[in-house]
């Protein structure tokens, strides 16, 4: 029985120790990153050679040198801002699909909702305006008849005469 027991116990240890092993032979090989995780980052940048195409979906040989080495450096366990910081220095802002929300470029951000108030503020003005003066012309109308509102003498009378027919 006790023997059986030690044989039970160094299998179980055996069994542990081989699980160990291949779970830390597995975590020492690079990881591959997926087509999905490089167009991810290749998504926010755009080809150097093709005008307005973003890197993810450019097929010149320079695009795919480019998301070759976003593979590469995913792999080597880059963030994705490390990435996007290493080709700005590369190639400059130009190569962001988003300018970056500070400095200059904040203006790209700024100035558009700048222009949604200021259009707000005018249509404002003007229908103040418009309104304003149409209480105007509505008061001055009630204040001064028009003489096309004024009624002959010799008109009245005939309605006056016509409207003794009716009692």
């Amino acid at each position: 029985m006790k023997r059986k027991l030690l044989f039970i116990l160094a299998f179980v240890l055996a069994a542990s120790l081989l699980t160990v092993m291949i779970v830390n032979a597995q975590d020492g090989q690079p990881r591959i990153p997926t087509d999905d995780e490089v167009n991810a980052v290749a998504k926010k940048l755009y080809c150097p050679v093709c005008p307005n195409t973003p890197l993810d979906v450019c097929e010149t040989q320079a695009c795919k040198d480019w998301r070759a080495q976003i593979r590469d450096q995913l792999a080597a366990g880059w963030s994705e801002q490390q990435i996007l910081d290493y080709f700005v220095q590369q190639y400059g802002e130009r190569v962001l699909g988003e300018p970056q929300r500070s400095g200059f470029t904040s203006m790209v951000w700024v100035l558009p909702l700048i222009a949604v108030l200021s259009g707000i503020v005018i249509v404002w003005q003007v229908l103040r305006s418009w309104r304003l003066k149409r209480a105007e012309q509505v008061s001055s109308e009630i204040s001064t008849p028009n003489s096309s509102d004024r009624i002959s003498k010799e008109l009245q009378a005939l309605v006056e005469k016509e409207l003794q027919k009716f009692d």
